[in-house]
């Protein structure tokens, strides 16, 4: 599909594996949730505009770059929090955001209950995080939001996805970029990703029934 980069590195592969096992612990998994971010994220950040700079090191002057944006990560709590401190590690002075979205397990569309997008003007380039693409209304009504406050680039970094998911996505937005760690074969009845890895923020944070999501 336009605009979905699925990674194809073994790193990933093998990180994703151990995230998905059952009996990987929430310390554990909230570290490859980080490692995955990180991975993931030099990927969907391959594109930033660049400016010139020259700098002195201890030789001699010369030309060096800088990353020209400012860039903000939104992850989508509660989740997506675990994504944000890895992208932290690659761009130390990006400015974060946090979105309170749920999926009503009746209807399976989105609530929101938490928005912190500040006033002012946005930033040029936005991250929205989620490692589930599920059915897509999260990452649809986040981006909404991200938009209408007027940020323009928006791209949506995740770890796993459903076909479902990310068609949602693409027909609602398709300028956005979709990066991915792997998309599954479907999704069950219940609108939960299959085969999946669970709930990610029960997985995170020892919550709940960590087989459901």
């Amino acid at each position: 599909m336009d605009k979905l980069v699925v990674a194809q590195h073994p790193l990933v592969a093998d990180k994703l594996g151990r995230l998905r096992a059952e009996s990987t612990p929430a310390p554990e998994f909230r570290s490859l949730v980080r490692e995955l971010a990180i991975l993931l994220g030099v990927q969907a950040t391959r594109g930033l505009p660049l400016r010139e700079m020259t700098i002195q090191t201890p030789l001699a002057a010369c030309a060096a770059h800088q990353l020209a944006p400012t860039i903000g990560l939104v992850p989508i709590l509660r989740a997506g929090l675990g994504m944000a401190d890895g992208l932290l590690t690659l761009l130390p002075h990006a400015e974060v955001w946090h979105l309170g979205l749920y999926r009503d397990e009746a209807s399976l569309e989105p609530v929101q209950y938490y928005n912190k997008l500040p006033p002012g003007r946005p930033v040029r380039h936005a991250l929205v995080l989620d490692p589930m693409l599920a059915t897509g209304g999260s990452a649809v009504a986040a981006v909404d939001l991200v938009k209408r406050w007027g940020v323009d680039q928006v791209s949506f970094l995740g770890i796993l996805g459903a076909p479902e998911g990310v068609r949602a996505l693409r027909d609602a937005h398709p300028d956005v970029e979709i990066h991915l760690g792997a998309v599954d074969s479907q999704l069950d009845a219940r609108g939960f990703i299959v085969p999946g890895l669970g709930d990610a923020g029960d997985r995170q944070f020892s919550t709940g029934n960590p087989r459901s999501g």
